[in-house]
């Protein structure tokens, strides 16, 4: 069963508005995070240093969190076995780059920036999340 964590997700949405604000504004640039990982991929490009700050920060950052307050924010428990997780994730991949960047950059940077193709997007993966789990919870059964 998902926990609720109302204040949890409260302060994570607000710490990846503010990232995605000073970003913006210290660097020009959209935090979107596959934007963001392909930028420290070879072959790198000159502003590597921000992207692998802003990509060591996201890992770290939660990491911080979790030896401070001595609770884990979210835990991780899968009866999945990991290939269909590897495929999963593969999936994701594709989607990535068929819709033109992820969740977080259409979700949160481009929806504030009001981008049409970033609205039809984040429609897309609302909707196709809400059919994914109806399916799985109510047809399947649950896993």
């Amino acid at each position: 069963m998902t926990e609720f964590t109302p204040l949890w997700s409260f302060a994570g949405g607000a710490l990846i508005g503010l990232a995605a604000v000073l970003l913006m504004a210290v660097h020009g640039r959209i935090a979107g995070m596959t934007g963001i990982l392909t930028g420290v991929l070879p072959p790198v490009n000159a502003d590597w240093p921000w992207r692998a700050a802003f990509l060591v920060g996201a890992i770290l950052a939660p990491a911080l969190i979790i030896a401070t307050s001595g609770e884990q924010a979210i835990g991780f428990d899968s009866t999945v076995p990991p290939l269909w997780l590897v495929i999963g994730g593969l999936l994701v991949g594709v989607g990535v780059y068929l819709g033109s960047g992820c969740t977080s950059g259409h979700g949160v940077c481009g929806m504030s920036r009001l981008s049409l193709r970033s609205f039809a997007a984040t429609g897309t993966f609302m909707l196709t999340t809400a059919i994914t789990v109806f399916v799985v919870r109510h047809i399947f059964g649950g896993f």
